[in-house]
Parts: C-alpha cells; structure tokens; sequence
C-alpha cells in the first residue's frame, strides 16, 4: 500500500462511525449518505488489509486492529487539522475554560493537564472539576467553554461528541459480604447523581430493599466508605482499587449498563485546543492506564 492511497476522508468516516457507534448517525457527523460512509469503510479495509470492524444485524463494535487504528487517525488527524489553521489562520485562542467530570479527575486528569501545558505554554487554562450535571449547567450559562463529562447511555443522550464508553460495574471491599435476607447496602453520592440513580434503577428492576450505608459528597468518599467495608456501589472498573473487588451480577443484583465519556462545547473557535485534549484522553482511557 502507498501512503498515498489512504485517503484523509476515508480515515474521518472511520472515526464518526466509531465515534457514534453507527453508519447512519455517522453520515449524519460528516454530512454523507449512509452509504458513502459504509462504502469508505470497506475501502478503507481493502486498502488496510483488515477488518476495523466486526459487524451484526444490532451490533457494530471495534475489532483489536480497529482500535489501533483509532488511535493513530485520531492523532493524524490532529496534525492534519492543525495544518490547515496554520494555513488558513492563525488561532488566537488565550484561554481556555474547561470543566472536567470528577469521575476522570483522579483516573486521567494529571498527565493530561501535564501534556496540555507542554503542547501549549501560552494558553491559560481555566479548570472546572465537578459532577457532569453541574459543568453542564455552567456551559449553558456561558461559563464553560468546553466541558468533558461522563454520562449515562441513553436513547435521548445526543448532545455532544462521544468519544469513549465504559461498562458499570458493582465494586465492594475484598472481605464484603452480601446478605441475601436483609436490604443491600449502598454507598452513593448525593443527588443529582448519575450512578445514584442508576444503582435505584438497578434496585428496582429485580425488586431488591436497599438501604444508603454511606452517602459521600465526591467520588474519593464513595471510594473511601467502599473500601472500608460500609456497602457497595457502582462505578467503572477504572475506580477498581487495592482492596476492592468486582461483585458479579445475580439474580438479586443485576448487571449495569454502560456510561460514555462525550464532548460538549467542541466549536470551531477551541477544536484546535480541544483536540489534542481528546487524543490525549482517548488514549488514556484505551490503553486501560492512567496516562503515565
């Protein structure tokens, strides 16, 4: 293959479709039928030699290699895109005001700042850490230019740019035991609170009493009361930590859905920002690692 033949809109296509999990809501992202969008797919594996996705009547998911891939048109793309606003303008962005969900503060924030400032030195940055409800509230009020946030997957959950999702899962201390006759004990935060009221949900579904053991203002003190043992909770496995376990779903505790981690705010006037902040994350976030 010649590096020539691996078209920039071939490499756009496969990141709106693996960004928006489909065809359809892709052709919607790069504006293109549906069917230009698969036939770049195919193209793009003909010239790869791969499959980049495994494909079912209900399902569409990244194979190993596809994931390889997105990571580096994901990079490629920011210096694409980078070139062409050297080219056509100069960006003058001096500050940038970022909210974070606390969920990745402690998982991916550090590094990610660390690699931000090294990329750009002359941007100040304002930081906003928070629950997602509450940077969402800020960015419409114009306080926020771009918010980062997790959120719960949902038919109505459209607003803004997916760009990683992860499964929920149940986590309680290694010695923790559940008590099939008596209400399950539940550490959460206060609401509004995504994972609180996925946990009721949850709950509700298979008619399971609960009780609140702990009710903590921020993720270190949900973390904190689970690993002392108070109850137990649910989270993404990135939150697993020493002295903590996954508690396999049953009959009376049943399995969780997914959260995505999504993008709002990603104008034309900070995508040059933005971007590379994504990358970043993205990055983090597949490679199971806290960006080290």
């Amino acid at each position: 293959m010649q590096a020539s033949d691996l078209e920039i809109d071939l490499l756009r296509a496969f990141i709106a479709v693996a960004e928006t999990g489909s065809f359809t809501a892709a052709a919607e992202v790069i504006a293109r039928s549906q069917s230009a969008v698969s036939q770049k797919i195919i193209r793009l594996e003909e010239i790869l030699g791969m499959r980049v996705f495994e494909r079912t009547s209900r399902t569409l998911t990244l194979t190993p290699d596809g994931e390889r891939l997105l990571l580096g048109a994901r990079k490629l793309m920011v210096q694409v895109d980078s070139f062409m606003r050297e080219i056509k303008a100069p960006a003058t962005v001096d500050l940038l005001r970022l909210g974070i969900s606390e969920n990745l503060v402690l998982t991916q924030l550090p590094k990610l700042l660390s690699r931000f400032c090294t990329l750009y030195p002359d941007v100040q940055l304002e930081l906003t850490t928070g629950l997602s409800h509450d940077l969402l509230a800020d960015h419409e009020a114009g306080r926020l230019d771009v918010v980062i946030a997790k959120r719960k997957i949902s038919p109505g959950a459209r607003r803004g740019r997916v760009i990683w999702r992860e499964p929920l899962v149940w986590i309680a201390a290694q010695d923790f035991e559940i008590e099939a006759s008596r209400p399950l004990r539940l550490v959460m935060m206060r609401p509004p609170c995504a994972y609180r009221a996925i946990m009721i949900e949850a709950m509700a579904s298979v008619r399971r009493e609960w009780t609140c053991a702990c009710l903590a203002s921020n993720l270190m003190g949900v973390q904190a009361a689970v690993a002392g043992g108070l109850g137990i909770t649910a989270l993404g496995t990135s939150f697993l930590q020493e002295g903590m376990r996954i508690v396999e779903p049953c009959e009376k505790l049943p399995p969780l859905p997914s959260t995505e981690v999504a993008v709002i705010g990603d104008e034309p006037r900070t995508q040059h920002l933005v971007h590379p902040l994504v990358s970043l994350l993205t990055e983090g976030l597949m490679s199971g690692t806290r960006l080290a």
